[in-house]
């Protein structure tokens, strides 16, 4: 029996970042921990939106705006007297469903650049629709004076075990979007993306498997922005900002399209990368911008083929799916 090293791997760094909760306050670089939260945060958008990019084939640059959307209504959610961090994320998910079900069945009509030139438009109308909230803080953005609680405890803010929450998303995310894409869906998808014309005459609704993909992504996204509020005791437009869906997509394609950790590896390189070369640099992307072109040029799999360039792909749920080919 062969095992993968990809998910021997994942177990690995899963299994590190728990020790770092532990290991980091006794060395006095709690600090750090506030980092691994950013970036765990940031893959769990990262991942959702690589279902839809590596397994749908769907390029979007509005995806933020889910994240936003999570965020305030969790924000507002506060502001009303609702505390219970689960009924918090009853409303996130369900109004970043219906959002995405009303903007995805529009956008989902068109294809290719069309479709990308739509998400930025409903991203930038999410953006500016958050912006002209005066009573949330408008462009200025909201600072929360309570967040939510899981029953009257504060297990779920900063003070308490937030990071082993968002710890325990992540895996759950990663876990529950791998599932789904060796799933018949998730082959379903990819034989979409590879040829749409071909799957619609087999007998599968190519519209309805798109929907359905772009709706979960938009959810998982919206948690994040939960998440994030907890984390920042500040919510703000700018989360939606078409640069904050840029920066997603970079770290998907960064990562590795499609593959089964790269939106994982491209968040906490991007954030690495962040902190390391923002220490001593202001304007730190003028070194980042480079460094994605040589990346781009050498390591066209991204940090997933970097990390297994023996796999070539074998075993990836992000491989093309011909005919016949069952995807592990």
């Amino acid at each position: 029996m062969r095992v993968d090293r990809s998910l021997v791997v994942m177990g690995l760094v899963f299994a590190l970042l728990l020790a770092a909760y532990f290991v980091l306050p006794l060395v006095g670089q709690s600090y750090l921990l506030n980092l691994l939260i950013k970036a765990m945060l940031l893959a769990i958008a990262a991942i959702s939106l690589d279902l839809l990019i590596g397994q749908g084939g769907m390029l979007s640059l509005g995806h933020a705006a889910f994240v936003a959307i999570g965020a305030y209504a969790a924000a507002i959610g506060l502001e009303s007297g609702i505390e219970n961090i689960l009924v918090l994320l009853l409303i996130a998910l369900a109004v970043s469903g219906i959002y995405a079900l009303v903007t995805g069945a529009l956008a989902l009509r068109t294809s290719g650049v069309y479709f990308l030139m739509i998400t930025l438009a409903f991203g930038q109308m999410t953006y500016f629709t958050l912006t002209s909230l005066a009573p949330y803080g408008g462009d200025d953005g909201l600072t929360l004076w309570s967040l939510a609680t899981f029953f009257g405890s504060d297990v779920v803010q900063n003070g308490g075990q937030l990071y082993l929450v968002v710890l325990a998303t992540l895996v759950l995310t990663w876990w529950g979007v791998n599932r789904l894409s060796g799933s018949r869906f998730g082959r379903v998808l990819r034989a979409a993306r590879d040829n749409a014309e071909r799957t619609e005459i087999i007998g599968f609704s190519v519209f309805r498997y798109r929907l359905t993909a772009y709706v979960i992504a938009g959810m998982i996204a919206a948690v994040a922005g939960l998440l994030t509020v907890q984390q920042a005791e500040f919510v703000s437009p700018a989360l939606a900002t078409w640069q904050r869906s840029g920066d997603l997509l970079v770290v998907v394609v960064l990562g590795g399209l499609g593959t089964r950790n790269g939106a994982l590896f491209g968040a906490f390189f991007l954030v690495i990368v962040e902190e390391v070369l923002g220490s001593f640099l202001h304007e730190w992307r003028l070194l980042y911008g480079p460094l994605l072109v040589l990346m781009a040029l050498y390591a066209k799999g991204g940090l997933s083929d970097l990390l297994f360039p023996a796999k070539a792909g074998a075993g990836q749920t992000g491989a093309p799916v011909t005919s016949g080919e069952q995807s592990s």
